[in-house]
């Protein structure tokens, strides 16, 4: 492992990942410095998370005079490259990493990565449960990254034989040198331009998870989905996919025949598991549940694990979540739809009456195709927070002959919910799936639906 002794480093964002980081670098003996731009009042509960350690924290501001005596710099996953402390960081030819980055620079195991625009956190969620039910005691199974905790918290204790299952994002994709030994690109469709501006640098972004793999590595690619399938030609190993398809019989890859999920390998096809076993709802989580198995059987996973992760698996919470009935109507909870791509999966996958949840922060995504979708599979609306102008515009008016009947405009998303709560009939199904961000109202889109949650459990 790297020897950071003595060095010093320059932590830019005091998230999740930031202090992760900081709580590693700081144990290793290095000389750490924070830096985030809110006041030290709002920073108590990060600081006591960090008592004990010798960090300096400077607040309030990013002063460029840091990188006076920053040996590196390390960013969390929400700092933006042009933040004009990272500019200046870049300009002066300083290292600049992550914390991802470091993690792969010292983990002692093999590693399976996981990255795509939608699918990214239920798909890694079954491989983890595939790796669990194939890798045998006394060697773990790590699941976390950009899902659940960041696994640079654990590296003293992960062992060779171990077996670590990582979701990454482009964000933390952006500064990568390394790649895992199994990499995994689910799609690539528009996301995040807010923070890298064009579709192609948000794939550049994505596909960095595959370019340092070796001959030796496994690539796994969506072959239906024209953004990841387009990087085929970087895969620099061996190459499996997915899809609801047949792949070609020269290729390896899952797909769906005869109501049966199968693998195609070079010595023919297997079945896995019947379809009706997979209890998450939409094609897009049959999809997730294809490219789960791919990935499983890149890492060398037997079938009988690959099925039974799938077996009883209900979903991960804020994705498609039940909540509850109230009055013949079912409520579920897809706070994580924080694209109009990702909302209109949600959508897809219901044909009972929707009254739908829209609204949150914009990303500078179009929101043309989502509208339309809405006029032909969504009886009624309720649109919220700083984005409900533009969804607003781009719904238009009702139109004769299409399915969407009403629509309402509200301060919040807890009006949206009380809202949504006077028009359901028994039948329907109210689906919070906003198509933006949470950041105009929530810290995140996980405490937005834990607060949809509550919201719709006190509703008499």
């Amino acid at each position: 492992m790297k020897d950071y002794t003595g060095l010093r480093i320059l932590i830019v964002g005091a998230a999740r990942q930031g202090l992760a980081a900081a709580r590693f670098l700081a144990g290793c003996g290095a000389q750490v410095t924070i830096n985030d731009r809110r006041p030290a009042q709002q920073m108590q509960a990060a600081r006591a998370a960090l008592a004990g350690l010798e960090i300096r924290w400077v607040l309030g501001d990013h002063p460029l005079s840091l990188l006076d005596e920053t040996d590196q710099v390390c960013i969390s996953g929400g700092v933006p490259l042009t933040l004009p402390i990272i500019v200046e960081t870049l300009r002066r030819g300083l290292p600049l990493t992550n914390d991802s980055q470091i993690f792969m620079e010292a983990v002692p195991c093999r590693v399976i990565g996981l990255t795509g625009s939608a699918g990214k956190t239920t798909t890694t969620t079954l491989v983890g449960r595939m790796a669990q039910a194939a890798i045998l005691a006394p060697a773990r199974v790590w699941v976390g990254g950009n899902i659940g905790l960041p696994l640079i918290d654990h590296l003293a204790e992960i062992a060779p034989d171990d077996l670590v299952v990582l979701e990454l994002s482009s964000f933390q994709l952006e500064q990568m040198t390394r790649s895992p030994q199994v990499a995994a690109v689910l799609n690539i469709t528009p996301n995040h331009l807010d923070r890298h501006g064009t579709m192609q640098a948000y794939s550049q972004a994505k596909a960095r998870i595959l370019a340092f793999q070796s001959s030796s590595d496994v690539a796994v690619l969506g072959r239906e989905d024209a953004g990841a399938w387009n990087l085929a030609e970087q895969v620099r190993g061996r190459l499996l996919s997915f899809g609801l398809q047949r792949p070609p019989t020269a290729s390896e890859g899952t797909y769906v025949e005869q109501g049966q999920i199968w693998l195609q390998t070079t010595q023919g096809s297997q079945a896995l598991l019947p379809v009706n076993q997979v209890l998450l709802r939409g094609e897009h989580n049959l999809r997730n549940v294809l490219a789960a198995c791919a990935v499983s059987a890149a890492a060398g996973f037997p079938a009988a694990a690959m099925a039974g992760g799938v077996i009883d698996f209900g979903g991960v919470a804020h994705r498609l979540e039940f909540v509850r009935s109230l009055r013949g109507a079912s409520w579920y909870n897809g706070s994580i739809a924080t694209a109009p791509e990702r909302t209109m999966a949600d959508i897809q996958s219901f044909t009972e009456p929707l009254v739908l949840l829209l609204g949150g922060r914009d990303k500078d995504l179009p929101w043309g195709e989502l509208a339309a979708l809405v006029h032909q599979r969504v009886d009624q609306v309720v649109v919220f927070g700083e984005a409900a102008p533009k969804i607003l515009a781009a719904i238009g008016p009702l139109q004769a002959g299409k399915r969407l009947t009403w629509i309402v405009q509200v301060t919040g998303l807890q009006a949206a919910v009380q809202a949504a709560a006077q028009v359901a009939s028994p039948g329907d199904v109210v689906l919070l799936s906003p198509g933006g961000t949470s950041y105009d109202e929530f810290i995140d889109f996980e405490e937005r639906g834990e607060r949809y949650r509550e919201w719709v459990k006190q509703l008499l």
